[in-house]
């Protein structure tokens, strides 16, 4: 699937990042109608995406959603982002978002994050949290505290070399994105990171953790997690509805890790019916 995103460099935060953006001008929905009657635009979507995921990968839950304009981008030494000079923490690219949103004169956001890009909108979320909107977090955990999946799978994470030369990749995406699910997930759009970017991103993962943060999340919060992810187990999505107040939780079965993709449709239909409500 070709993308739809525009992409472009830009430097934010000290660093230059490959910046995706969907729908800019989303297209019109409703009667048609202007004036008072028309309906506002929904606030733009932020969506950050799992480890060494670069941002085509996000076309499946893009291109459903024309009518929401979609923001990404691509982590340091992932996709088209530069490798980082130093190390980052997930604090770190909570304020570098922050940054962006100033660069791109946007105000306030929904926020998508999956995997470890839940992470990062978790602290975003805390962090700014006049500028969040509404917050979904899909395939992730709470870092430093989660129930962790299959060992295998875990062991295999740790050589960025499988996962940063070609030929290693592939045979590695589809275990570590499948994830445990019935359906698989294209990875057409896949890029390698670099080594350093992989590393960046499991060390930022390891020395964070959002436990003491999530009862204070006071926006409207979805947890969403799929009973055969062996990646990051249903237990931590419990985990997550249990903390935050007043969040919704929405579960699946035969996704895996990455069943946003696997799934896109039945994915789509919970995310706009959470935002829209």
């Amino acid at each position: 699937m070709s993308s739809t995103a525009s992409f472009s460099m830009i430097g934010v935060a000290g660093r230059r990042l490959r910046v995706g953006q969907w729908h800019v001008q989303p297209a019109a929905s409703g009667s048609g109608k202007t004036g008072k009657s028309a309906k506002p635009a929904p606030r733009p979507l932020v969506i950050l995406s799992g480890i060494g995921m670069n941002m085509e990968m996000l076309e499946p839950i893009a291109s459903r959603l024309p009518n929401r304009r979609i923001l990404s981008f691509d982590m340091p030494g992932i996709g088209g982002s530069p490798d980082p000079i130093f190390p980052y923490t997930i604090p770190h690219m909570a304020l570098t978002l922050a940054a962006l949103l100033d660069r791109l004169r946007i105000e306030t956001v929904d926020l998508l994050g999956i995997s470890w890009g839940g992470a990062v909108v978790q602290q975003f979320a805390f962090q700014h949290r006049a500028r969040t909107g509404k917050l979904v977090l899909a395939a992730t955990s709470a870092g430093g505290t989660m129930i962790p999946g299959n060992a295998s799978i875990l062991s295999q994470m740790l050589d960025p070399m499988e996962y940063s030369v070609e030929k290693a990749l592939r045979r590695n995406l589809a275990m570590f994105y499948n994830g445990g699910g019935a359906d698989t997930v294209s990875l057409n759009a896949a890029t390698a990171p670099s080594p350093i970017g992989w590393s960046c991103q499991l060390a930022a993962f390891a020395g964070w953790s959002s436990t003491a943060l999530l009862p204070l999340l006071s926006m409207p919060v979805m947890i969403m997690g799929d009973a055969d992810d062996q990646l990051v187990p249903p237990a931590n999505a419990h985990f997550l509805h249990n903390a935050i107040p007043g969040s919704k939780l929405e579960m699946s079965e035969g996704g895996g890790h990455l069943f946003m993709l696997s799934r896109p449709d039945a994915f789509i239909e919970k995310l706009t019916g959470f935002l829209d409500s």
